[in-house]
């Protein structure tokens, strides 16, 4: 199994020379994350992801790009096995592919409307503006994911 950093180092290698925000970084490995969950029936790599502020936060990601705004690639290393299998690389490209273009901005929009980074705050009386290490449901992640991938294949077919 991969680990968040393999994830995110990957993700930083598509982005090429110009990089991305570490917020934007956070929610498409939270947006990998959910839909190979929901796509593959398991989890892309076995950290956990927060009900911070902003949205859905890995923190082990978060300390290793702490301090730093923009990251590139290479500037989050990836394990010494450090290798995506074909499932996973499929479900991180597919995400860039449909998220890639989006700003880190609207990404965490997007995480604040409704599903598990929702209920995780509401779990633990979070105020909008509140500090919160609730962790998200894999649960929940899962049914989110599955219902978008199951209105994404509906539309296709009408």
């Amino acid at each position: 199994m991969a680990h968040v950093q393999d994830a995110a180092a990957y993700i930083l290698e598509a982005a090429g020379v110009g990089g991305m925000s570490a917020m934007k970084l956070q929610k498409l490995c939270y947006f990998a994350y959910g839909y190979h969950l929901a796509w593959e029936e398991r989890q892309l790599f076995p950290e956990r992801f927060e009900a911070w502020a902003n949205g859905p936060v890995c923190p082990p990601l978060y300390n290793m790009h702490r301090g730093h705004f923009a990251l590139r690639p290479g500037d989050i290393k990836p394990t010494r096995e450090g290798r995506l299998d074909p499932g996973e690389r499929e479900s991180v490209d597919l995400v860039l592919e449909a998220y890639g273009s989006f700003s880190a901005h609207q990404l965490s929009a997007m995480t604040h409307s409704n599903g598990p980074w929702v209920a995780a705050r509401h779990r633990a009386g979070a105020a909008p503006l509140d500090r919160s290490n609730e962790e998200l449901s894999d649960d929940e992640i899962f049914e989110f994911f599955d219902a978008l991938t199951s209105a994404d294949a509906d539309e296709r077919e009408d």
